[in-house]
């Protein structure tokens, strides 16, 4: 029987969890040195008590950068089966996590389905759902409403829950008075918003933080703090709402901690290349470096179906300077829900840019893979690239579209191939390209 609440609680009592134990063996890692990082903060190991499923995944300073898949019902996409074969996609490529955002109908039935058959972690944000569970206008809405179902999130096995507790009178005065291009691009931040602005009350969230802790701490879910403020074009990055915003998170994440509940802090969207460096660093040090969760960011605005690029340009920059949680982003952000391919897509490009970053940042055994892969290529040998590939089914099914006539070349450069050129005059072969006559 378990002693502790939460993984942050087991790790300041000097307690070994088995999901600790797991997670050192991924990331090459002393038990004892992960175990002092967890009970710091600085790393945190999603995991309701309730997810039975879970392959326990770890977040933070030191550890391979994990990416995050969102998926869900909308009013005008409705198809269960679809975003289901979604998730089977997402875990079949190796995604450390899926965000349900379901926003239409009753959505737990989705969800626990979700979380009966995901070895991933799961995440969800409670306020999306707040309308179509409760079944009532926003208006209508009270703060205890809000806490119910985070509540019913808990119970039902969500590993984190993204909760914008930041978004307060202070930063909503800071971000009214620094006028922006896009306003509130968080959807639900923008929901929360509306509501303070309807009904004249505080933020929920921050008012009655104490309590979504004691929630989320029964069930040891990790808050995801999120960014309601966070830019939506380059233009607003940086700027006074969101820094302002960030500034709350970093003394909610001392909160959270002071009742063992593990943090992230989620970052922001769209930010030029130049800028992504010192917002991590300041991040880090304003949230006490906390793990850091980003979605992207977008390093431009004007390419739209290719953000999944624009993002992982982003994204690579972001986990080099120190963030440690990708959220994708696929060709269809901005137009529309993505579909199997659109999924696919996005995932892989997070899965570069937080690679390229692991790589930068030096994590332990980051570069086995790219030297197992320059080994194969020495080699030519075309079956041992495609198992080393991220992409082995398009990389092979680009290789077969044009068949070279000489199997240890591509159709590319043929026999005038750099490799097998220079393999040939090592081994003390001649290399001729003329039929001898």
């Amino acid at each position: 029987m378990r002693t502790y609440k939460t993984q942050m609680e087991a790790a300041k009592l000097g307690i070994l969890t088995p999901e600790m134990e797991l997670v050192a063996k991924k990331e090459f890692m002393e038990p004892e040195k992960l175990k002092a990082l967890v009970a710091e903060g600085i790393v945190a190991i999603p995991c309701n008590i309730n997810h039975k499923a879970i392959s326990a995944e770890g977040i933070g300073t030191g550890l391979r950068t994990k990416i995050n898949v969102n998926l869900g019902i909308s009013g005008d996409c409705k198809n269960y089966d679809v975003e289901m074969q979604k998730v089977d996609l997402s875990l079949k490529l190796g995604a450390e996590s899926i965000m349900d955002l379901s926003n239409y109908g009753k959505t737990n039935t989705f969800r626990k389905e979700l979380i009966a058959k995901s070895t991933a972690m799961i995440g969800t944000v409670p306020m999306y759902d707040a309308i179509g569970y409760l079944e009532k206008d926003l208006m209508e809405i009270t703060a205890q409403d809000f806490l119910r179902v985070i509540r019913a999130h808990a119970v039902e096995g969500v590993d984190f829950m993204t909760i914008h507790a930041g978004i307060n009178r202070r930063t909503v005065e800071a971000f009214m008075r620094d006028k922006r291009k896009m306003n509130i691009v968080s959807r639900g931040g923008s929901l929360l918003f509306a509501w303070m602005q309807m009904t004249g009350n505080e933020n929920p969230f921050y008012e009655f933080y104490d309590d979504v802790l004691d929630i989320l701490a029964e069930y040891d879910v990790t808050i995801s703090l999120g960014d309601a403020l966070r830019p939506g074009c380059i233009d607003d990055s940086t700027d006074a709402g969101q820094i302002s915003e960030l500034i709350e998170l970093g003394n909610l994440t001392k909160r959270a901690w002071e009742k063992n509940v593990q943090v992230m802090v989620e970052g922001p969207g769209h930010m030029a290349m130049n800028e992504i460096e010192a917002n991590m660093k300041l991040q880090k040090r304003l949230c006490h470096n906390a793990p850091f969760y980003v979605l992207g960011p977008l390093v431009t605005d004007i390419a739209p179906g290719y953000d999944h690029i624009t993002s992982a340009i982003g994204g690579a920059i972001a986990a080099a300077s120190g963030a440690d949680f990708l959220c994708y982003v696929t060709p269809a952000e901005h137009l529309r829900l993505p579909d199997l391919n659109d999924v696919k897509e996005g995932i892989i490009a997070s899965q570069i840019a937080a690679h390229a970053a692991d790589i930068a940042k030096g994590v332990p055994h980051a570069r086995e893979r790219d030297n197992a892969m320059s080994d194969a290529r020495h080699k030519v040998d075309w079956d041992a690239m495609f198992d080393l590939a991220l992409d082995a089914d398009k990389a092979r099914k680009y290789f077969e579209s044009a068949p070279p006539s000489d199997k240890h070349t591509c159709s590319m450069c043929g026999k005038m191939c750099a490799v097998r050129t220079t393999n040939m005059i090592l081994d003390g072969k001649n290399v001729e390209f003329c039929p001898q006559k």
